[in-house]
């Protein structure tokens, strides 16, 4: 394995977004709508392609407010359809990300023919090309920073009101905390970290990065702030872990179950997404047994 100043970008690029993604994710977990997250990396799809045939080009601006428009959409439509249709909230979710990411393929492959867009780029990313820069600092490692230090901001901020809101809305609520606008800034915030993870993780992946360190943080501690900083640990080792994978034993060990040794280095994004559900399997696992091992109290 030859480790290069390439490999060290897509690390730090990695550890930045899944980092990024694990802080609006630990409180989607808390309100018990994890699903919320995978309907928004999805239904900003259309959002995203919208802005491009509107403006013609990717400039940041319009594929921003088309994403966070398409994510506030997502957010009160099923609602609607959860009061009115009387179903619960996943299924209401699942019927309005279903229909909108079907719609935003269609979308991006229309504004593919008229913009120089990659439908596979925007669903599984291009970690390994987003760090290629002709700057000292990769211009998606500067966003990356950006975003992670705007969600930190933003959680320690509020994070006495996203806990209220979180545990019990209705008691936040009688204390004069507005939770209807502490949801839908959820909402938004998970929507831009969705977008700034578009280039390097994709839609696909970027659900991984979203939940599965806070479900894994939530294996190690009860407390809101020792699940919040664990998420950021099991993000970041995600990220080193799932690369080193991705360009050493990953293709070794696929070369050995396909029977191929011409295999190259993997996609580090896929395999940093891997990492995570490795890690929670792997924690899971030893809480199990350590609860199976624990000798059982005496009367």
């Amino acid at each position: 394995m030859i480790w290069t100043e390439l490999d060290t970008w897509i690390v730090l690029t990695g550890a930045l977004t899944a980092m990024a993604c694990a802080i609006p994710g630990v409180f989607l977990l808390l309100n018990k709508q994890s699903m919320l997250g995978d309907a928004i990396s999805h239904a900003v799809l259309p959002g995203l392609a919208i802005g491009f045939l509107v403006s013609g080009t990717r400039d940041p601006l319009p594929m921003l407010i088309g994403a966070i428009l398409a994510g506030l959409f997502t957010g009160v439509v099923s609602g609607v359809i959860e009061r009115r249709g009387r179903v619960e909230t996943g299924a209401s979710l699942g019927v309005v990300f279903c229909s909108l990411f079907a719609l935003g393929l269609i979308l991006i492959r229309i504004a593919a023919d008229h913009v120089d867009l990659d439908p596979g780029c925007v669903l599984y990313g291009a970690l390994e090309l987003a760090v290629v820069d002709s700057h000292a600092v990769p211009r998606i490692v500067w966003q990356s920073a950006a975003i992670l230090a705007l969600n930190l901001l933003l959680a320690l901020l509020f994070f006495k009101e996203l806990q209220l809101v979180a545990f019990d809305s209705r008691f936040a609520k009688a204390n004069g905390i507005p939770s209807g606008w502490i949801q839908q800034g959820l909402t938004v915030v998970t929507a831009l970290t969705t977008v700034v993870a578009f280039e390097s993780v994709g839609s696909i992946l970027v659900i991984a990065m979203l939940i599965v360190p806070g479900a894994t943080a939530m294996l190690l501690s009860r407390s809101v702030a020792g699940v919040l900083l664990w998420s950021l640990v099991v993000a970041l080792c995600s990220a080193v872990f799932g690369h080193l994978l991705a360009i050493s034993m990953g293709p070794v060990w696929l070369g050995w179950l396909t029977g191929r040794s011409d295999l190259g280095s993997l996609s580090s994004a896929g395999m940093m997404a891997a990492s995570a559900g490795g890690i929670f399997f792997a924690l899971l696992a030893a809480s199990t047994l350590a609860r199976k091992l624990q000798p059982a109290p005496r009367f």
